[in-house]
C-alpha cells in the first residue's frame, strides 16, 4: 500500500538516529533475523518507507524496535507514521481474550518454542496508571456462573502454591501450570457474574498471577513472552484499582529490562513504579528504591544509585515484619541491591560481601535465588583471581542445581564451564568440572 505524502514521522526519526538508509536497512535485518525471519532489505526499501510505502506488519514492528534501540526510548507504530493507535487499553473483556490466546499458546506445548522466540522490545507500550484504573466495561460477557469470594481466595491460594514452586524448582514446570489455570479457570471467572467488590478482587488476583506467570517466563529466558504476561497484569491491576500490583509489575519490568542490559528502558520503568505510588508505605518504597539504584548504576549515575540505595536503606529500617506475600521485599534483596549497584560502579569485591550477606539472610525456600546467587558469588571471586575459593562457592551452588529447572539457572552453570575452562590444571577447578558434568543436562555440556 503507497502513501501519496511522504512519511514525515519516520523521516524526522531516521535523521535523529544519524544513520544512512543502507544503515537503517541493515539493523531492520538485524531485528528480523533475531526474530527468526530473515529479511534482505537495502537502502530502496528504506528509502521507500521513508516515501510513503507502507511496509508489511512484521517489517514495521522491526523498524520501530530498531529505531527504539538506536534511539534509547519506546518508538510506538504511531510515532513512526505508520498508523493511527487508539490510545489506552481495551476493555476488560479485550484484556480476557488476549489473556486467553496467550496462556492457550503458553500451555500447548507444540506452541511453546514459538511462543518462547518472542523477544524482549523497548518498544513496549507500557499503559500508565490513568490508562488502566478502573477500566471494567465488558467483563461480563458470556455469563457462565455467579462468582463469590471463594473464587477469588482459590485463585490467591493458587497462586501462592505456584509461587513457592516457582521459588523452590524453577519456573520451567510451573510455569504451563499457571498458564492452563489462567486459562480454564480464571478467564472463566473473570467472565462470570459477580458483584463489583468481588469482580474487582477477582481482576487483582488474576493481576498477580499473570505477573507471576511473567516472572516464570523471565526465569526461563522467554524475554518477549513475559512482557506480554506483564502488559496483562498492568491493565488487569488497573481495571481492579490495585495500585500494589500494578506499580510490582512495573518494577519487575524494570528487574528484566536491567538484566538484559536495557539500563535506561529499566531505569523510565523504575521511574514510572516510583511515580505510580506516591503513598507507598516503607517496605514498598525500599522495594522500588532499591530498583531505582540498580537502574541508576548500570547507566553510570553515580550519585542516584547510592541515594536511591540509602533511600531503600532508611525505608526498609522502617518497614515491619515481613509479610509472607509472594515477591515481597526483606534484608536479603536489599543486600542483593546493594551488591548489584557495587557491581555496577566497579566495586567487585564489595558486591561479594553484600551477595554473601544476602545469601546469609535468604529464607531457604528460595532454593534457586540461593543456586544463582552463589553462582554468581563464584564468577566474581574467579575475576578478582581467588579460584579456590570459588570453586568452593560452585560447589555450594552444585548442591541446589540438580533440583532447579530454571534457564537462568542453566545460564549460570554453562557461565561456569566458560570461565573454568583455562583453569583446568588446578585440582580443585578439575574436581568441580567433572563433578558437574555428572548433574548437568547433556544438552548443555560442552564438548
Amino acid at each position: 500500500m503507497t502513501s501519496r505524502d511522504p512519511n514525515e514521522s519516520l523521516e524526522r526519526l531516521f535523521r535523529e538516529t544519524g544513520w544512512t538508509l543502507e544503515r537503517f536497512a541493515r539493523e531492520v535485518n538485524k531485528i528480523a533475523t533475531e526474530r527468526g525471519a530473515p529479511a534482505r532489505y537495502a537502502a530502496p526499501s528504506a528509502h521507500q518507507w521513508i516515501s510513503g510505502v507502507r511496509p508489511r506488519d512484521k517489517a514495521r514492528s522491526a523498524i520501530v524496535e530498531a529505531l527504539s534501540r538506536e534511539l534509547g526510548r519506546p518508538i510506538t507504530q504511531s510515532e513512526a507514521g505508520f498508523t493511527d493507535q487508539a490510545k489506552g487499553v481495551k476493555g476488560t473483556s479485550g484484556t480476557v481474550e488476549g489473556l486467553v490466546n496467550l496462556g492457550t499458546q503458553d500451555m500447548d506445548p507444540s506452541r511453546r518454542s514459538v511462543v518462547g522466540a518472542t523477544l524482549f522490545s523497548v518498544a513496549l507500550t507500557v499503559p500508565d496508571w490513568q490508562d488502566v484504573v478502573g477500566r471494567m466495561d465488558g467483563v461480563q460477557t458470556g455469563r457462565i456462573r455467579r462468582i463469590g469470594m471463594q473464587d477469588v481466595d482459590t485463585v490467591i491460594a493458587m497462586t501462592e502454591r505456584i509461587s513457592e514452586l516457582d521459588d523452590q524448582f524453577g519456573g520451567r514446570q510451573a510455569r504451563p501450570m499457571a498458564a492452563a489455570f489462567l486459562v480454564n479457570t480464571v478467564a472463566p471467572y473473570l467472565r462470570a457474574d459477580a458483584s463489583d467488590s468481588v469482580r474487582k478482587a477477582m481482576m487483582s488476583a488474576a493481576s498477580d498471577l499473570c505477573y507471576l506467570t511473567g516472572y516464570m517466563a523471565v526465569d526461563e529466558g522467554f524475554h518477549g513472552l513475559a512482557q506480554q504476561y506483564y502488559l496483562k497484569a498492568l491493565e488487569l491491576a488497573g481495571a481492579s484499582e490495585d495500585h500494589l500490583t500494578y506499580c510490582t509489575t512495573l518494577r519487575g519490568m524494570s528487574v528484566q529490562a536491567v538484566d538484559q542490559g536495557h539500563g535506561p528502558y529499566a531505569m523510565r520503568l523504575a521511574d514510572a513504579a516510583a511515580a505510580a505510588s506516591p503513598q507507598a508505605g516503607p517496605r514498598m518504597r525500599a522495594f522500588l528504591a532499591g530498583q531505582q539504584a540498580h537502574s541508576s548504576a548500570q547507566i553510570g549515575d553515580r550519585r542516584n544509585a547510592l541515594m536511591y540505595l540509602r533511600e531503600a536503606e532508611i525505608a526498609m529500617d522502617k518497614a515491619e515484619s515481613r509479610s509472607k506475600a509472594f515477591g515481597s521485599y526483606d534484608p536479603a534483596s536489599l543486600n542483593y541491591h546493594v551488591s548489584q549497584v557495587r557491581y555496577e560502579l566497579g566495586d567487585v569485591a564489595g558486591s561479594i560481601d553484600a551477595l554473601l550477606k544476602s545469601d546469609s539472610l535468604r529464607d531457604g525456600i528460595y532454593r534457586r535465588a540461593r543456586m544463582r546467587f552463589r553462582a554468581t558469588i563464584a564468577e566474581r571471586q574467579l575475576r578478582l583471581g581467588h579460584l579456590e575459593e570459588a570453586c568452593t562457592t560452585w560447589n555450594s551452588a552444585l548442591d541446589d542445581y540438580p533440583l532447579i529447572q530454571s534457564g537462568r539457572a542453566d545460564q549460570r552453570i554453562a557461565e561456569m564451564y566458560r570461565v573454568i575452562r583455562p583453569h583446568l590444571n588446578n585440582p580443585l577447578a578439575g574436581e568441580l568440572y567433572e563433578r558437574a558434568r555428572t548433574v548437568t543436562p547433556s544438552d548443555l555440556i560442552p564438548y
